[in-house]
Formats: C-alpha cells, structure tokens, sequence
C-alpha cells in the first residue's frame, strides 16, 4: 500500500455552482488522477481537513463523497474526515486534501 500526500485547496477558488459537487468532484479527479499516475488498482483510504470556517460540513462531504466515488476505484474508499476548529488560520476557509492511500 502506498500513501500519496497532496493538498487541494478551495475556499477562496471555490466555484460558485453546487459548491459541495464541485468539491467533492475536484477531490475525486485529484485521487483519481493520483492512483491512475501510480498505476494503482483501488484507492484504499483518504484523509481531507476542514477548515474551521469552511462551507461544508462533515455530513456533507462524506454524503457527497459516497455518491461521486460510487463506480470508481475510490468507491470502497475509507474517508477520514478532521475538522480543524482555529478560525484564525489561514486556511479556515479551505478544504485540505491531505493523504490518499492506494493500493
């Protein structure tokens, strides 16, 4: 099992339509694209942050994230979701892709 580490953030780049779908479907294609690149069969786990101050909820993204995964290598995906409470980072407002792990 390999662990990819990369980052996606969103908050202030954030399109303004069905923000929630776009996100989850910006994380899709990017733990998509990171599996197909290492030539890896299934998607195993992921880690996403939340920002304190970010528009989607926890209940949300793993909702969202169980549609946009289903028929993908990502579907029998693990999600792991933290959410960080200082509303005074920088990254408050973001949505953090932090690790995938592929198989």
């Amino acid at each position: 099992m390999k662990k990819e580490h990369c980052m996606l953030l969103t908050g202030r780049t954030r399109q303004k339509i069905a923000p929630e779908s776009s996100l989850v479907s910006a994380i899709i294609s990017k733990i998509l694209a990171v599996a197909i690149e290492r030539h890896a069969s299934k998607v195993t786990s992921l880690t996403v942050k939340i920002g304190a101050l970010s528009h989607i909820s926890p209940t949300q993204l793993r909702e969202h994230f169980i549609h946009a995964a289903h028929g993908t290598i990502a579907e029998e995906a693990q999600l792991n979701i933290e959410v960080l409470t200082d509303i005074t980072d920088p990254l408050a407002q973001e949505v953090l892709l932090e690790s995938i792990n592929i198989a």
